[in-house]
């Protein structure tokens, strides 16, 4: 179990979980992204879009860091006033699995730059030396050309298909599924 919360810096962002005073950032990061990730989340209810709600959603992330159940990273701008992009590595069973499933999103203003790959990387390093997985899974929508890229460029691979996988923009959307295992996280980043 970790102790304490990580956090990292990198050329243009700063990395960590969210604490309690992001609350208001992360509830903008998503009223002011409703639109752009609408095609690729579950519907969302009013609620979700509220100051409240992220309170109390900040207190379970942090009760499921201290599980090792879940780590839920945030990137925010260097001076650390707006939130670029969120990760959440979700379900992690450690055993004979060592496995977790990776989700993602960006704002829309911070799009095309680079900066999911420059998030991601430092993300799954920790996750990988950290949390001692052997594998990350991430799954996307076909029609999703971005993400689909975004993985490749990180290392994951096509491992297969789900048709009506998960219920997302209110309908049941197919699936492409990738993993990336740690020994070819490891011999791409130079770690072997």
């Amino acid at each position: 179990m970790l102790s304490k919360f990580p956090q990292f810096v990198t050329t243009r962002l700063v990395i960590r979980v969210a604490m309690a005073s992001d609350a208001e950032k992360l509830c903008q990061y998503y009223a002011r992204n409703q639109v752009h990730l609408a095609p690729w989340e579950p519907i969302r209810s009013d609620a979700y879009y509220t100051l409240r709600w992220w309170k109390l959603r900040i207190q379970q992330i942090h009760a499921e860091f201290n599980d090792a159940s879940a780590i839920n990273f945030i990137a925010l701008t260097p001076d650390k006033s707006e939130i670029v992009a969120v990760a959440n590595f979700s379900n992690i069973i450690q055993g004979v699995f060592k496995s977790c499933y990776l989700g993602y999103s960006i704002s829309k203003a911070y799009e095309g730059q680079g900066l999911m790959v420059e998030f991601l990387q430092s993300c799954l390093a920790f996750m990988f030396e950290n949390m001692g997985l052997n594998r990350v899974m991430a799954n996307y929508i076909p029609a999703n050309e971005r993400s689909g890229a975004l993985l490749q460029r990180l290392g994951f691979e096509r491992e297969g298909y789900a048709r009506k996988y998960l219920r997302i923009a209110g309908s049941w959307q197919d699936h492409v599924l990738t993993a990336l295992l740690h020994e070819d996280w490891s011999a791409k980043n130079g770690e072997l």
